[in-house]
Formats: C-alpha cells, sequence, structure tokens
C-alpha cells in the first residue's frame, strides 16, 4: 500500500530483536520497504522473515557483526536503502557511525552527528545541560584525570557518591562509594569496566542520591524549531540499575514538578539542537528534580509513551529523518489513562538474575484488551546467549493506575513459557505489581535491593 507521504522508499534496520521487529512493521504501515541485518545467531529469527530482504553481515559476536559500522553500511548500500534506523542500543547513539552513514549518502534515523558527539560524553552532556540551566546533581565538571584528582573532586563533594562511565548508557558502567577508603579501588574498577564494555576508561564523579525516584521524559525535535515533549515514565523498579518495569505516568509525582520538568527537558534540547526522539532521565527526590543523561534514540520503554497518548514514536523518528515536521503540536498531545511496561527477561532471579538462555518449547502470549506484546519469540525457538537477556515486553493500558496494574498483573499470569533450562522474570514482576510499597508508590531506584528480592522471590505467585 503506497504511503499518503513522501519519506523514504526503503530503509535498513541496524538492529535486531523486538526493536527490529518494532520498526519494521511501523516501515510497513507507512509504505516503506525494509531491510533487516542479522548475525548468523539470528538467521531464523522472526524480525528477518518480517523485513522485505534481509542481509547476513557476520557471525553471533556482537562486534563482528551488528556492532560493525563497515558491514551494516555495505548492507545498506548493496540493497539500496535511503535511510538506516539503529533502533536501540548498538550503534544507536554512535557519532562516528551516523557520521559514516551521511558520508555514504545514506540518512541516519536519529539526532545529527555533531549532536550525539557532544552528547555522547555523559560528563560533557551534564555539563551542558547546566550551562542550559537544568539543575544538576554536585560532581565533577568533566570525566576526572587519575586518583589524585578523584580525591579531590571527592573530598569537595563529600559522601556517598557515584562513579559513572561518561561513554555508558543502560545503567552499565556505575558504582556507588560510601567512604574514603573505597574511593580509589572503586575508581580504579569502574574505570577498567568502562574501557570493557565502551572501549572508554573516562569516567565522572557525581553525588549519589539515596532513595531517589528515577522519572524520564520522552522529547521529539523536528529541523524546523519545533520540541516537544511526550510526558514522563517512572523507571525506579531496577535491578542492578537495569529498568524492569516503567510506567506513563510517574505515579505520586507532583503535576506542578513534572511541569518543571517536562520544561527543562525542552528547554535542554533546545539548546543542544536535539533532532528526532530523545529522553531526559531525572533523579527526583522530595520536590526536587536533578538532570542525569540524555539518551540520544528510542527507548525500550517508549511503548507505554505511546499507549497514553497515541503517537508512534518510531513513524515521528522517520518523518523527522526524512526532513518532514512532527505531526503534532504540543497542544495536542492529550495524554490519556496509565500503561505500564514490564520487561520479562531470560533470568533466574532466584540466581541473581543469572541469564537463562536455552530452547523454549512453550510461547504463548497474553492477550485481552489493551495488552500489547513486544517480542520475537516463538515455540521451537531458542534464546541466543550472545545478547541481551530481554524475552518480551508486556504492556497495559487502563484508565487509572489501579486498573492498570490489575490487568498487568492478569497479562503476565496468563503468559506461558517453557523450556528445560528457561527461566524468566515473570512471576517476580507480579510479585512486584502486588508489593504494598509498588503500590502505594513508595517504590525508588534501591527498591529492589537483595533482601527484597529475596523475599519476593518466595513470594512470587507459582508459574
Amino acid at each position: 500500500m503506497p504511503s499518503a507521504e513522501r519519506v523514504f522508499d526503503k530503509v535498513l534496520v541496524a538492529n535486531r530483536g523486538e526493536i527490529a521487529l518494532r520498526v519494521i512493521r511501523t516501515c510497513r504501515e507507512m509504505g516503506i520497504q525494509s531491510v533487516a541485518v542479522y548475525s548468523t545467531a539470528d538467521r531464523d529469527a522472526p524480525f528477518v522473515r518480517a523485513a522485505d530482504e534481509a542481509v547476513q553481515i557476520g557471525p553471533g559476536a556482537s562486534q563482528r557483526s551488528y556492532l560493525s559500522a563497515a558491514a551494516v553500511v555495505e548492507a545498506a548500500l548493496r540493497t539500496g536503502a535511503q535511510a538506516v534506523h539503529p533502533g536501540y542500543g548498538f550503534l544507536s547513539e554512535d557519532a562516528d557511525f551516523a557520521q559514516i552513514c551521511a558520508d555514504n549518502g545514506l540518512v541516519f534515523i536519529g539526532p545529527p552527528p555533531a549532536v550525539l558527539a557532544r552528547l555522547a560524553d555523559k560528563a560533557e552532556a551534564r555539563a551542558l545541560m547546566a550551562k542550559a540551566g537544568l539543575p544538576v546533581l554536585p560532581g565533577s565538571e568533566r570525566a576526572v584525570l587519575g586518583a589524585v584528582e578523584v580525591q579531590e573532586v571527592a573530598s569537595r563533594m563529600g559522601y556517598p557518591l557515584i562513579i559513572k562511565a561518561a561513554a555508558g548508557g543502560g545503567g552499565r558502567g556505575m558504582s556507588v562509594v560510601r567512604t574514603p577508603q573505597e574511593l580509589l579501588p572503586v575508581y580504579r574498577s569502574t574505570s577498567a569496566a568502562a574501557r570493557k564494555i565502551f572501549r572508554d576508561g573516562s569516567v565522572y564523579l557525581e553525588r549519589f542520591c539515596e532513595q531517589a525516584r528515577h522519572v524520564e521524559v520522552q522529547v521529539l525535535a523536528d529541523g524546523h524549531g519545533t520540541v516537544l515533549h511526550l510526558g514522563e515514565r517512572d523507571c525506579s523498579v531496577q535491578r542492578r540499575r537495569q529498568k524492569l518495569i516503567e510506567e506513563c505516568p510517574a505515579p505520586g509525582i507532583p503535576r506542578g514538578l513534572v511541569a518543571r520538568m517536562t520544561a527543562a527537558a525542552v528547554q535542554g534540547a533546545q539548546a543542544v539542537g536535539y533532532a528526532g526522539a530523545g529522553t531526559f532521565e531525572f533523579l527526583v527526590h522530595d520536590d526536587t528534580f536533578h538532570f542525569m543523561e540524555i539518551n540520544c534514540r528510542i527507548q525500550v520503554e517508549h511503548p507505554v509513551t505511546e499507549a497514553v497518548t497515541g503517537i508512534d514514536l518510531v513513524r515521528e523518528q522517520i518523518r523527522v529523518a526524512a526532513g518532514l515536521p512532527l505531526s503534532v503540536e504540543q497542544s495536542q498531545v492529550q495524554p490519556r489513562g496509565v500503561a505500564i511496561e514490564c520487561r520479562v527477561n531470560a533470568e533466574d532471579p532466584a540466581r541473581d538474575f543469572a541469564p537463562a538462555p536455552g530452547l523454549i518449547d512453550v510461547f504463548e502470549p497474553p492477550g485481552g484488551p489493551f495488552v500489547r506484546v513486544d517480542s520475537q519469540a516463538r515455540p521451537a525457538w531458542r534464546i541466543p546467549s550472545e545478547y541481551d537477556s530481554l524475552l518480551a515486553k508486556v504492556i497495559a493500558w487502563a484508565p487509572d493506575r489501579n486498573q492498570a496494574i490489575a490487568r498487568m498483573d492478569r497479562a503476565l499470569a496468563e503468559f506461558r513459557i517453557a523450556g528445560p533450562a528457561v527461566h524468566t522474570t515473570r512471576s517476580l514482576l507480579r510479585a512486584v505489581l502486588r508489593d504494598e510499597d509498588f503500590i502505594a508508590a513508595a517504590h525508588h531506584t534501591g527498591f529492589l535491593d537483595e533482601h527484597k528480592v529475596r523475599r519476593l522471590v518466595a513470594d512470587a505467585p507459582a508459574d
């Protein structure tokens, strides 16, 4: 079916799994042909079959396939794609990759390379936002250079503090320090881990805020001067700073504070000439908020925003990349109801969330009114061990939060996943939904500590 608006004829999706399938579906609705790239580990994956064309770009190891800019660009040029959608993770926030695309006549569906380069360094992004007037926690103004500077900055800040990888993201490359005796050993180990994960050992320091809420604001910006926000999401239910449950809007946050936070996100995006979809992440404590970082891509949790606003974020990304204005104005963004997303991971909560890949014998996702499941899993499919453990995202919408929680619990109860060695977070998620602190919106980023996890695992509903 031809598209009603002129955008691209063909888009290559430089990702895998549920997000690749998600992008391919919107391309199809827009009348755009899609190209999937895949590793040998994903040759039989549903997203490969869903695309109009598919190109194998390397072996199972990410570094030699999905993280190979040369292989992705070569596949795009060979298939005649005009644009590349990077999804999230992998090359999605890589300024060099975005520039390579531009140098080869390909449109990168994301922020301009110059903007990505400025925001890639989390310490520099923090400084930029402070200059733009956004509140930031006390910390280093840039990446710290050596042990002496680390000690000097820490003595000015006080404890507890958190050491963060400047090139980090996705909750990785962070360590909390509570005493001066811990500082240098943790600094060295965090820098080493950052070098291994992100190929950059630079770190910066920030005051650690205990029992804060993690709240983020979705922004959209085009190349015509329009920047708008689509409201906020709460992402406070985390394990090892990896999000497990997200909801929109954030419960228990005063509307006045939300209004200041969303305005700050728009202000920050305008200050750096942002374009496309992006997320401003904040820590909220009492009646204050502080900027943490910007994610220059579509987020895993974007479906909850889509559910309450009715706006297809991937469609807007593609339109903006094609030079079109956003299809909505701020006055037209009218959030309705409450949406919750639960990440069902192939992990065993009883073994400290150890990955549990393996062959799936049974995969029966839930249905019913206002329930969405984003996944590429199916019966007789083997969960690969090479990649992230995300198995499925379950999204439930309802007119209010109590109904949304009940609907999500019902959906998770219906979800059937089984295999000889497969464990998931499904039952733990149900236990969280029933926890009195979660129901009262009294949870925070430290909610799922080891003690809480053990109790929730013990109390979790039987599969």
